[in-house]
């Protein structure tokens, strides 16, 4: 009866300190070879060489190892004329049968890696192409890649829709931050996913006033961001289309609240950004944004601490802090930091997109 007695106790003591002990943290992804990739869109680099990729068909974030075909070429990244229809012919088909989603700068070799979409409609197929120094193309065998993924919640139903589940991607301090559209009512959303994967949360659904449009906007997509660090706080830099800049502070991007930006900037009506890099240059710091009619504006950063909100509408056609338009870098449609000095753009019209390197203005 003694014994009996306890190890009743013993089961007792064990039940409760199971009660009271933390729930187990979510187990994160296990590395997988060959990523099922239905999309290709956005793609960025860590420092060390992780590319993250979003589906955006699927919703889901793809961290890849490139390892191997990281290497192999010259570093650096030279100019390649045409390269839409080399790309295209490496595919076997026609320029008019590709759409180049995104390019990005290894950040050891230098070499550029772009994301294409060859076919139209359902049939579309991902592929990544990497250009060296040598201005070689190198098609990626992506069926040899380890990668790691993670699905993000409650992405868009709609087919007009599905392209913009993920509109722009950008690794900082561990985390792997997404923008894009949600199923949900506030459809807009940022995400703050931790990597190594384990899951996604439900993000943060933000709204913006917009001083053109004069209204707030909770359905718009944030188009191209950048982290940066203000006053030695974590904020997002957004733009969206037509076209405010508007910042999020970091820390109040809370799994499933509403938020609303700060916008500073307004940029000019019938626009989308496209991409957006930082760099320094003469001691001071810009952002270089490319956009669809409005070209490269090149916008000082020292007045994002102090600007004043945009809260009431805008009579002119811009207002806020200020930018100027690089008038010698036209026709952009992909743009990343290559060096401390340089871009590489791909630019011109689709029948012949050219990839250059331009001096940081």
């Amino acid at each position: 009866m003694r014994t009996s007695l306890v190890k009743l106790s013993a089961v007792l003591v064990f039940v409760a300190l199971t009660a009271y002990a933390p729930a187990a943290a979510p187990p994160m992804a296990l590395p997988a070879v060959g990523p099922s990739l239905a999309s290709l869109g956005p793609v960025v680099f860590a420092a060390d060489g992780t590319m993250f990729a979003g589906d955006t068909q699927a919703a889901t974030i793809f961290a890849i190892d490139l390892g191997a075909q990281a290497n192999g070429g010259a570093p650096g990244t030279a100019d390649v004329a045409n390269i839409n229809q080399k790309i295209a012919a490496m595919l076997g088909t026609d320029a008019g049968q590709i759409a180049i989603t995104d390019l990005a700068v290894h950040p050891r070799t230098r070499n550029s890696f772009i994301s294409v979409m060859r076919g139209q409609g359902p049939a579309a197929r991902p592929a990544i192409v990497r250009v060296d120094g040598a201005g070689q193309l190198t098609l990626v065998a992506t069926e040899r890649l380890t990668y790691t993924s993670v699905a993000l919640p409650n992405a868009p139903e709609a087919a007009n829709q599905r392209n913009n589940s993920i509109t722009d991607l950008a690794f900082a301090n561990g985390r792997v931050y997404v923008a894009g559209l949600s199923n949900e009512e506030f459809a807009s959303k940022l995400w703050s996913v931790g990597y190594p994967f384990t899951t996604a949360d439900n993000g943060t659904s933000v709204e913006i006033y917009h001083g053109n449009h004069r209204r707030l906007e909770t359905r718009a997509p944030i188009y191209a961001f950048i982290p940066y660090t203000i006053n030695n706080q974590q904020y997002i830099i957004a733009s969206y289309t037509c076209t405010p800049l508007v910042k999020f502070p970091v820390s109040q991007l809370a799994p499933g609240a509403k938020f609303r930006g700060e916008t500073i900037g307004e940029f000019g009506a019938g626009n989308r950004p496209l991409d957006m890099i930082r760099y320094q240059k003469g001691g001071k710091e810009f952002l270089l944004m490319s956009n669809t009619s409005r070209g490269i504006m090149k916008v000082p950063t020292d007045t994002f601490a102090t600007a004043a909100p945009i809260t009431s509408p805008v009579e002119t056609e811009t207002g806020g802090v200020p930018y100027e338009k690089v008038t010698s870098m036209t026709g952009v449609v992909q743009l990343d930091l290559l060096d401390a000095t340089r871009s590489i753009v791909i630019s011109g019209t689709p029948p012949a997109l050219n990839l250059t390197s331009v001096a940081l203005p």
